[in-house]
């Protein structure tokens, strides 16, 4: 239906028709369509309304009886009934429509949506609501929501003439609505995108006047169109707040829309040498300006208008620049997240008294811009792009600075980033509050030690300056042209990039000879206690920290901090550290960006070479350094210059490019080539062969530039542009096509003259960037890829990819993509002991290994011997990692042909509930050889089962945004997922003493390298030693339940080794504390048959079921490589299966009857578990500690609640008390009991299953219990020679019965649609408790288990139920049982009651009522 608008005239004609019918159930509705001018809508009504609305008008507005069509109770549902009735029904509502031209009556009204959709029916329902509640409203100065509609029905009727109460009422005179906005003070405007209801009208294009409101002082909008709302400026002389989101796309909209009607104007109070033709008055009492998530991409030169404003947030728009906010003298408070900014310069001539400042979400590099916000407290710089720990130095000097927030930048994942962070504030240290974490006393410890460290290096560095100094004046002075030179080699303004390099791989600590011993020795202490953190619980050398001399530490020119290293086991030597067949973008370049002006004169001074060098070559006279000519040169003829590997010099020197500007400038005159923005990207070229390799991407105002790196980059300037290689260089205007191949992750070059293709591996965002450039500075548009279209997402390509699998909400939604290498275990070893014998076989076999779709391709160019791996890109969504396999010479070869995306790419789909991170990679290292460090930032081990694959991340930052995101999303998985236990610990024997020392401060964990596992700050009592006395109690695991060698070895550990594994193996949230162990089975509601042994952990933030390896079977979907445990027992850990449920996603506990069982319900039927301990007692402990747990959880009422006033609200809130066998505690979960109903229920169905339902008064259940009837089997081996059922035993006071129980579905969820297929209670065999001959107890067939025997004498009051064909099938099994026993006279029941208490209450009221029945003792035989 096409959008409308309201009719203006008074008299609109209104036409009513019926358009269908549909049969909902047993009755038939009608849809009604009603049109009002130019808007309709459909109303629906079954003839039962229609009835209903006749007989209220028959008695108010003496409608005829006879207007309305007849009841008819048979055949209403009949074809030709429906159909006479739908036409005498039309007739019936229009003739209504005529007795009511002008005003329909109320009832009519609300029967055909009058109310909803028509401009007399709203505005005549909100006036009767004001009538009734207005008052109230105002007196309270509650917000009031009004929806665009209703403002713009208000609107049209005052501009129509006619009384303001037109249908009669009183109730609904307009009056009262104007009454109310007049004095109204707080307003709500809630928009909406797209149509209301069932109606054509969209009403954020409704226009609408706010002149009717005359004392706001706050207003809402949202979600409406800038442009229709009238008024607005009628409120400047009483507005104090003002918030305006999803609705503007310039601030002057909003402030001054008037501005539209003059050419030029001036704020009130502003003089102006230019004439102007309007003076605006400004807004003298708003002081807070809510403008985010809007459409602003400046902040214009309306804020003029705002002088007063004191909090203003434009959040979440497109803002490039921060301007013109120096008139805002009053500002404290300014929030520019999320929006696009880069740079920042002179800030604090615009915000000289700002106090809270957040920039977070945008794209920031440096903060040179902040260093002089003097009076700045709060400052919010999470998720930019700072990278160097130099830029902290700006604000570090900020006198009144409290508040800091870094997170999710790339200096943030620096190994100790909060101390090097803290140490830039010097003394002010112990002030700053950074990422919401206040300064701990060890914290200022460290930072005290790198004060006094930074303070000897500059002492170090003024001696060397004055030796220098010295030195230099004593030499003569060297020409001109090798002082121009100087410029080139000079130092860059930004860290080193050894410096830059070793905080993001490595943990360096220094001890220089400036140093005194009592600094010496703490930092000593304080590396000690860091290198706990960080240290391999496999290895099996200690830790060393290594003191150089005083003589080696003033060698070296690094020596503010001392060296040390956590040794490598010899697990870790076997890594992958090859980075010439994987090749990777070293970690070193990102401290080389735009911002670093002499990086950027250094790459200027090599393309001006590079184009110098070029021409010299085409014998030119006019060269123009700082452009290419439209030209072409003779070898390619194409316009643009190409160097490949072997073509020019390795590398271009500071003194070469000066030296060829120099001679240069004699005959041209020299252009500066403006750098515009500069890329670290991993490029893969495509000619007759494959190249890849880490490049520099240069764009400039007229041309593209590319550089290759062939060698680790170093810390000199001039050694760095010896790294460089220069590979293209071209004009704009030279590229035929961009396209992201794989959205986001994957840039596609191409140009006009030759096939060549380059692919760009990088960020999203900076690919993003560099397509926006090259498309702005040439005419060329974005094609789509062979792949996808131009504007697909990564979750569209993911799709597309799947389109003939089924998909699940969220398994396209892509949290991350990381370009990476990936080879197989295998392969790694082999290329390990073999690096000088790989042929064109060896590299067959590798791409031709079982599940090589996974792993990368390995390519082998014909004339080298050297080999390289083809990265394949890693996404990672909500359920699965996805590697996709890109072939990237097929790709290009076919560029211009669309065939299926199968050709070029290979996607494997894996459940990430079965991928591991491998449990014994190499601790966080500072070693200073090369490999190391390699092996640090772009080396990964993951695990699917027990197949390893190692991942070589080619990007830096990488492999730790991975593990971050990886993390994330494995600890918010609802299913069952795989976890790795350690069957040995040889090396945490050598450091418990030390561990378990240390553990009263902080808890040590050994993690994989990188992994993100919890952060841990617990309280200096935990873990205390009675809790770990009373948790290795509690870890005893049950003889009669089966476990797996992974749970015999967790039911293994004591005391602190069994809470460090918790946290090294289980625990997924932080600053979780384990608090209670529970052993049991359990029960899914996906997999009701399958009952499972768990070891269940409490901790204070989730409850972690570890489970047996029967939990193989709760999946759809097994691991990608199958595995038996038992080939694999050569290696020293073991997979286990854990659910994880988070105590914040509990929603109800119930417990079972006698506490034999409790039921743990979530928010979704995977997290519906049974936990059947059968023992009440180990039931009763468990929701003891639950409630504690639960008690510490800080769980808020929903901030608004429906249908609620205040009061309602207030005194609903929970109190914690007992009410309907319903517990409802302060967390807001619900523990519900057993009620007398479900007791009832179980006498009625014991009762039925005896024959006498009439009489279930006269019975009574003395005790309900859980337990296992022992089955003999004919195995040969000891464990399965019994087979435990599980059954409920009920005992009477004349029976005994066992049950088949349904323990997972009953009380039904609240999702459940219909009831479970099968009943709670199925009866399995019942006996007279006076037919029981004796009893047997001891270890003969089962341990601890019973013997009942009875005579086998069948009696009709018992069994009688049994006859029935229902229970024919069980009645068979009953006779097999018999037939099996030797004597026929006997029946034996073998049951085992696994609660001793359980077992004793059994035995003695089973003796008792024996007796009452047969007047004698029962006997009781004991066997060996």
């Amino acid at each position: 239906m096409e959008s409308a608008g309201f009719p203006e005239e008074e008299n609109e004609l209104k036409t009513v028709r019926i358009v269908g019918s549909e049969l909902v159930e047993n009755y038939t509705v009608y849809v009604i369509e009603v049109m009002v001018g130019d808007h309709q809508w459909t109303v629906k009504h079954r003839y039962s309304d229609f009835h209903d609305l006749h007989e209220k008008l028959t008695t108010d507005k003496k409608i005829d009886k006879n207007l309305l069509p007849p009841k008819k109770m048979i055949g209403k549902n009949s074809k030709s009934l429906v159909e006479r009735r739908q036409k005498e029904l039309e007739v019936y509502l229009q003739t209504l429509l005529v007795k009511f031209p002008v005003a329909a009556p109320k009832v009519l009204s609300c029967f055909l949506h009058f109310h909803l959709y028509e401009i007399n029916g709203i505005t005549a329902t909100l006036a009767e609501e004001l009538f009734h509640k207005g008052e109230r409203l105002l007196v309270a100065g509650e917000v009031f929501l009004l929806r665009p509609l209703q403002l713009y029905a208000i609107t049209q009727q005052l501009r129509l003439a006619k009384p303001t109460c037109a249908n009669g009422d009183a109730k609904a005179d307009l009056g009262h609505i104007l009454d109310f906005t007049c004095r109204l003070k707080y307003l709500k405007i809630p928009g909406t995108r797209g149509t209301v209801g069932t109606s054509n009208i969209q009403e954020h294009i409704l226009p609408f006047d706010l002149q009717v409101f005359k004392s706001l002082l706050q207003i809402e909008i949202s979600h409406c169109d800038s442009q229709q709302i009238r008024g607005l400026p009628l409120l400047k002389h009483s507005l104090a707040t003002m918030s305006v989101h999803y609705t503007a796309s310039s601030m002057k909209d909003i402030l001054v829309p008037e501005a539209s009607e003059f050419a030029q104007w001036e704020a009130e109070g502003t003089t102006s040498d230019s004439p102007v033709s309007a003076i605006i008055p400004t807004w003298k009492t708003l002081t807070t300006l809510d403008m985010s998530h809007n459409q602003i991409s400046c902040i214009d030169e309306s804020v003029k208008l705002i002088p007063k404003v004191e909090f203003l947030d434009l959040s979440h728009n497109e803002l490039t620049l921060v301007e013109n906010l120096q008139h805002l003298y009053n500002l404290i408070h300014l929030d520019l997240s999320y929006n696009n900014l880069a740079v920042l310069e002179g800030v604090h001539t615009k915000l000289g008294n700002i106090k809270t400042l957040n920039l977070a979400g945008n794209q920031l590099e440096g903060l040179s811009g902040l260093s002089k916000l003097y009076s700045l407290v709060n400052l919010d710089l999470s998720n930019n792009k700072l990278a160097q720990m130099d830029e902290i130095k700006n604000i570090g000097s900020l006198p009144c600075l409290e508040k800091l927030s870094l997170s999710n930048n790339p200096l943030s994942i620096i190994p100790d980033y909060r101390t090097k962070v803290l140490a830039q504030f010097w003394d002010r240290a112990s002030e700053v509050c950074l990422d919401g974490i206040a300064t701990t006393e060890k914290e200022l410890d460290t930072v005290e030690v790198l004060k006094a460290i930074q303070k000897a290096k500059e002492a170090k560095d003024r001696m060397a300056n004055n030796d220098k100094k010295i030195s230099e004046d004593a030499r003569p002075s060297t020409a001109g042209s090798k002082s121009n030179c100087s410029s080139f080699a000079a130092r860059p303004s930004s860290p080193s990039l050894s410096a830059s390099a070793s905080s993001s791989q490595e943990i360096i600590c220094t001890n220089t000879a400036l140093v005194s011993n009592e600094i010496s020795t703490r930092v000593d202490s304080t590396i000690t206690q860091r290198c706990s953190n960080i240290q391999d619980p496999f290895c099996e050398e200690t830790l060393q920290i290594k003191k150089p001399s005083i003589a080696s530490s003033l060698l070296h020119e690094n020596s503010s901090e001392q060296q040390f290293s956590c040794c490598y086991c010899a697990e870790d030597r076997s890594l992958w550290t090859d980075r010439e067949i994987t090749p990777v973008l070293p970690f070193s370049c990102m401290s080389y960006t735009t911002s670093n002006l002499d990086f950027t004169a250094q790459l200027s001074g090599l393309i001006g070479k590079a184009l110098w060098e070029k021409n010299q070559k085409e014998s030119k006279i006019d060269v123009d350094v700082g452009a290419v000519k439209e030209s072409g040169s003779q070898s390619s003829g194409d316009g643009y210059f190409e160097m490949g590997l072997g073509d020019g010099e390795s590398g271009s020197g500071c003194t070469a490019a000066s030296d060829v500007m120099v001679e240069a400038s004699e005959d041209v005159d020299d252009e500066i080539i403006r750098i515009n923005r500069v890329f670290w990207l991993y490029c893969i070229q495509i000619n007759k062969g494959i190249r890849q390799s880490p490049s520099c991407l240069v764009l400039t105002d007229s041309l593209l530039a590319m550089f290759q790196i062939h060698e680790e980059l170093t810390a000199s300037m001039q050694n760095f542009t010896d790294s460089l290689e220069t590979d293209l260089i071209m004009p704009y205007t030279e590229i035929e096509a961009i396209v992201f191949d794989i959205p986001e992750t994957c840039l596609s070059l191409k140009l006009k003259t030759t096939d060549i293709r380059w692919y760009f591996l990088s960020d999203s965002h900076s690919l993003k960037e560099i397509s926006s450039i090259v498309s702005r500075f040439t005419s060329v548009l974005n094609s789509n890829s062979v792949l996808t279209n131009g504007n697909a997402s990564q979750q569209d390509f993911v799709g597309y990819l799947l389109a003939s699998q089924e998909l699940e909400e969220g398994d396209t939604v892509v949290k991350g993509a990381f370009p990476a290498h990936l080879l197989d275990r295998t392969v790694v070893e082999f290329f390990n002991q073999h690096t000088q014998s790989i042929d064109a076989d060896s590299v067959k076999n590798i791409n031709d290994c079982p599940y090589s779709d996974m792993f990368s391709h390995m390519w082998q160019p014909e004339t080298e011997k050297l080999l390289f791996c083809v990265p394949c890109v890693l996404f990672l969504t909500l359920r699965y990692l996805y590697v996709i396999k890109v072939d990237f010479a097929a790709l290009a070869r076919n560029s211009v042909h669309h065939k299926e995306a199968s050709s070029f790419v290979k996607l494997t789909r894996i459940p990430l509930a079965s991928v591991l991170l491998h449990p014994k990679q190499g601790c966080v290292s500072s070693s200073t050889l090369p490999a190391h460090r390699f092996s640090d930032g772009h080396v990964l081990e993951l695990m699917t089962g027990y197949k390893f694959v190692t991942a070589v991340f080619a990007l830096p930052h990488d492999k730790f945004l991975f593990l971050r995101v990886f993390s994330h999303l494995r600890s918010s998985l609802q299913d069952v997922k795989t976890v790795a236990f350690f069957r040995v610990k040889d090396c945490l024997g050598k450091t418990s003493g030390h561990q378990l020392t240390m553990s009263h401060k902080t808890m040590k964990t050994s993690s994989p390298q990188g992994c993100s596992r919890p952060r841990l700050t617990l309280s200096l009592l935990y873990p205390s030693d009675p809790l770990t006395q009373r948790l290795s109690d509690e870890n005893h695991c049950p003889l009669h339940l089966s476990v797996c060698p992974s749970l015999q070895f967790l039911a293994g550990l004591k005391g602190i080794d069994l809470v460090e594994f918790f946290y090294n193996s289980i625990a997924e949230v932080e600053n979780e504390e384990l608090k209670h162990i529970l052993w049991s089975s359990v029960v899914f509601y996906r997999s009701p048959d399958v009952e499972i042994t768990a070891c269940i952990m409490l901790s204070t933030k989730a409850l972690y079921f570890v489970l047996d390896d029967s939990a193989s079977q709760l999946g759809d979907e097994t691991l990608v490589w199958n595995w038996k445990p038992s080939d694999h027992e050569e290696i020293d850990f073991l997979i286990s299966y854990l659910f994880t449920m988070k105590l914040n996603d509990l929603q109800s506990v119930n417990v079972g009857l006698f506490d034999q069982y409790f039921r743990v319900v979530g928010s979704s039927a995977d997290q519906i578990i049974s936990c059947l301990t059968r023992d009440s007692y180990g039931t009763h402990r468990f929701i003891q500690q639950l409630m504690t747990v639960l008690s510490l959880l800080e769980k808020l009422p929903s901030p608004e609640p429906l249908e609620k006033d205040f009061y309602t609200e207030f005194g609903n809130k929970s109190t914690g008390k007992m009410e309907n066998y319903e517990l409802v505690h302060s967390s807001r979960v619900k523990f519900i009991y057993p009620s007398e109903e479900e007791i009832g229920d179980l006498t009625y169905v014991v009762a039925e299953k005896m024959g006498e339902p009439g009489n279930q008064h006269s019975f009574n259940i003395l005790l309900y219990v859980l337990a296992f009837q022992v089955q003999h089997c004919a195995s040969t081996e000891p464990q399965s020679k019994h087979l435990l059922q599980p059954k409920t035993l009920i005992l009477t006071s004349s029976d005994i019965f066992l049950f088949d129980e349904d323990y997972i579905s009953y009380p039904l969820p609240d999702f459940a649609k219909e009831p479970p297929q099968r009943d709670k209670y199925r009866l399995a065999d019942a006996r007279r408790i006076r037919d029981l001959d004796r009893v047997l107890m001891g270890y003969q067939t089962y341990p601890q288990a019973l013997t009942f025997v009875f005579d086998d004498l069948q009696s009709p009051d018992v069994l009688c139920n049994l006859t029935m064909d229902h229970f024919a099938s069980e009645l068979s099994s009953l006779e097999n049982k018999r037939t099996n026993c030797g004597n026929d006279r006997e029946v034996q029941w073998c049951i085992f009651v696994p609660g001793a208490d359980s077992r004793e209450k059994l035995i003695s009221l089973l003796a008792r009522q024996w007796e009452v029945l047969c007047s004698r003792e029962l006997p009781v035989e004991l066997t060996g």
